[in-house]
């Protein structure tokens, strides 16, 4: 089929780059949340987004579980501190909490509860084909990775906070999520406003020199 390509002006590219900069560098990670409402739709259309991401041999090996319920955000903020609590009490050792400790995390996560979507997002190992054949899926972790990149800057776009939460092991969102075993979750992204009074850590970002080289 004929490529479908939204051109641009080269006297806007510049221009229209730096204003998604700007607007980009404007995302903070939040950990306090509002328990304001953020509508259905928002989420589905930002997961539409997540969903035109590049994947190896266009697999797209991702699932998206977003939960508003609360009786299931419970189920998963005890799944998660319990993993937290031997994690900081030992499990990530010294270097790894040193690493930590500006950002001023603990086990303890209300934000769990207190944010109004949680979207758990699984790395379909592999997959099935129309006759429940299994199915090798490539370049999982990079093709996951790009789609959580474009979700957390659509949710950005709209004008939702975002927090990327990492409890290891994760084996306990399968159960309370219904995935199958062929899914391996990889992050649990909290989604919605931030807490009126919020504070963030005092940090910055890498200038262009530390992060590119152009040869």
């Amino acid at each position: 089929m004929p490529l479908v390509f939204e051109g641009v002006a080269e006297a806007q590219m510049q221009p229209r780059a730096e204003a998604f900069l700007a607007r980009m560098r404007k995302r903070r990670t939040v950990r306090d949340f509002s328990d304001r409402p953020v509508p259905r739709a928002l989420i589905e259309t930002a997961v539409r987004v997540a969903g035109t991401a590049p994947s190896g041999a266009n697999q797209q090996p991702w699932t998206f579980v977003c939960i508003s319920d609360p009786e299931r955000k419970k189920l998963i903020r005890a799944g998660a501190e319990e993993e937290e609590r031997a994690f900081y009490a030992g499990r990530a050792g010294e270097e790894w909490l040193g690493a930590l400790a500006h950002l001023g995390t603990d086990e303890n996560k209300p934000f769990l509860e207190t944010a109004p979507w949680l979207i758990a997002i699984f790395a379909q190992r592999w997959g099935h084909d129309a006759q429940g054949n299994k199915v090798k899926h490539y370049y999982v972790p990079e093709s996951v990775g790009i789609a959580t990149g474009f979700l957390i800057a659509a949710l950005h776009d709209a004008g939702l906070a975002t927090l990327t939460h990492t409890p290891a092991p994760m084996n306990f969102l399968n159960a309370i999520c219904g995935r199958p075993d062929n899914e391996k979750a990889l992050i649990l992204l909290v989604v919605g406003y931030p807490k009126e009074g919020c504070l963030v850590p005092a940090i910055g970002k890498k200038p262009l020199e530390e992060i590119a080289s152009f040869l």
